[in-house]
């Protein structure tokens, strides 16, 4: 049986970090579901993204997490099937995509070695920062793909960077906290990211296990270091 784009890149994540040991696909909820725990979750929760949501909540010690894709989302994925080339058409629908994958399998992970504080700050900014760095590799991967024999070549990564990064508007945000956590990570990664650019395949991969293992504080400590040695 083919492989979804979901299980491929749950799959790709699982083989650089570790393994979830669920199935995210069983995840996934409709419309309506998201309707209620988006009314649950407060009014800041409805100046998120509407196009795919992740959705955490715990109880009696355990993770629950829901996955929500528009409707409109997966029309666009469907309809230019990143796996068959990137291009504008797709970019942005395969960049929320990747990142609610990315939020809930580490999410999970954190879980099983006993982060309990789901709903503090420093946690979603932790998983924001995260889901950034990892979905610009795995752009990095698809433009590598078709490239074949070629390098990816700095106009590929403005392109990436435009839509992962600069194209990203933290300020349209009411909340002041929502505005505070995107504009934050967003410049995070997008200074991690270009120093990940300057390492070969072995040691990026080495970084970005250290990196992950860090929690958000150590994430920021470590992104002013290499931007000061830079």
């Amino acid at each position: 049986m083919n492989e979804t784009l979901f299980s491929q890149i749950q799959r790709l994540f699982e083989r650089t970090y570790a393994q979830v040991g669920i199935n995210l696909e069983d995840c996934l909820i409709d419309r309506q579901r998201c309707a209620q725990l988006t009314r649950a979750a407060g009014a800041s929760s409805r100046e998120l993204n509407e196009l795919a949501r992740t959705f955490l909540r715990r109880a009696d010690d355990q993770l629950y997490v829901g996955i929500y894709y528009s409707r409109w989302l997966i029309e666009q994925l469907e309809r230019h099937d990143p796996r068959s080339g990137l291009s504008d058409r797709n970019i942005r629908s395969l960049i929320a995509f990747v990142e609610e994958i990315n939020h809930a399998l580490h999410a999970a992970l954190q879980f099983q070695t006993g982060q309990r504080e789901i709903h503090s700050e420093d946690y979603a900014r932790n998983l924001e920062l995260q889901a950034q760095v990892d979905t610009y590799l795995v752009l990095l991967l698809f433009v590598a793909f078709f490239r074949k024999t070629q390098k990816v070549s700095r106009a590929d990564r403005r392109w990436l960077r435009f839509h992962l990064f600069a194209s990203q508007n933290p300020g349209a945000f009411r909340d002041a906290n929502l505005r505070g956590r995107y504009l934050e990570t967003t410049e995070l990664a997008a200074s991690y990211t270009r120093f990940l650019d300057t390492l070969n395949g072995v040691r990026r991969l080495n970084e970005i296990r250290t990196f992950r293992s860090l929690d958000y504080d150590g994430k920021k400590a470590r992104v002013l270091a290499l931007t000061d040695k830079a």
